[in-house]
């Protein structure tokens, strides 16, 4: 059972969030906080496996509480689940250890999946949000806080095939589904294409792929 805490300050939002989830037998919502604070509180009691996290709420917002809670909980997954795509929330978000950055407009069984894979330890990011992380990428590059990424390896067609549908948003379930192959062929392919290029996870995987214009 995936243990998640939803923090909104709204709570309509939050009892929505709460009934959409749970309609997956595998997902139990078991707290709601109204901020970034009272989200931190309610891992100190209910230790979650994921906190689906706003970043606009007031006292402390999702970022702040992002921070404080991968600072005391590095094994709790954060999940930032939001209206806004801007660039300083998500460079902010990242730097602060969130696990995933989704966007509101997701559609429920999307969300669900979200929350499945990033509790799997894959790290999410909406594709409508990618260009900021590239850029915000582009900029460590520049600053010197991040490597270059830019190697000069060779990849197969069906590497690269995987590497767009990881841009797409897609899950290892579904990139299985759409190349006929195992979800244990899948991963071990991502996990080989990650050693060959040097990167840590799928993040710095899409980002790669988007600055070297393979997808």
């Amino acid at each position: 059972m995936i243990k998640v805490v939803i923090a909104d300050d709204q709570v309509i939002l939050r009892e929505s969030l709460k009934f959409i989830v749970e309609q997956d037998p595998e997902i139990e919502v078991v707290g709601c906080a109204g901020n970034g604070r009272e989200a931190l509180k309610q891992c100190d009691q209910l230790i979650p496996n994921i906190v689906l996290m706003d970043i606009m709420m007031p006292g402390c917002d999702g970022v702040e509480g992002t921070r404080l809670i991968k600072e005391k909980y590095s094994s709790i997954k954060v999940l930032i689940l939001t209206t806004f795509n801007d660039d300083e929330n998500i460079s902010k978000a990242l730097k602060n250890g969130a696990d995933g950055y989704i966007l509101k407009d997701i559609k429920p069984e999307e969300l669900i999946l979200a929350i499945k894979s990033v509790a799997r330890g894959l790290g999410i990011i909406h594709k409508n949000a990618m260009s900021s992380v590239v850029k915000q990428f582009n900029s460590n590059q520049e600053t010197g806080t991040q490597k270059d990424l830019n190697i000069n390896v060779e990849l197969t067609e069906r590497e690269i095939g995987i590497i767009k549908l990881i841009v797409d948003g897609n899950n290892n379930k579904e990139i299985a589904s759409e190349l006929f192959l195992t979800e244990g062929s899948v991963k071990n392919i991502i996990t080989g294409i990650l050693a060959k290029l040097k990167l840590k996870d799928r993040t710095q995987l899409a980002v790669f792929a988007v600055k070297n214009n393979l997808v």
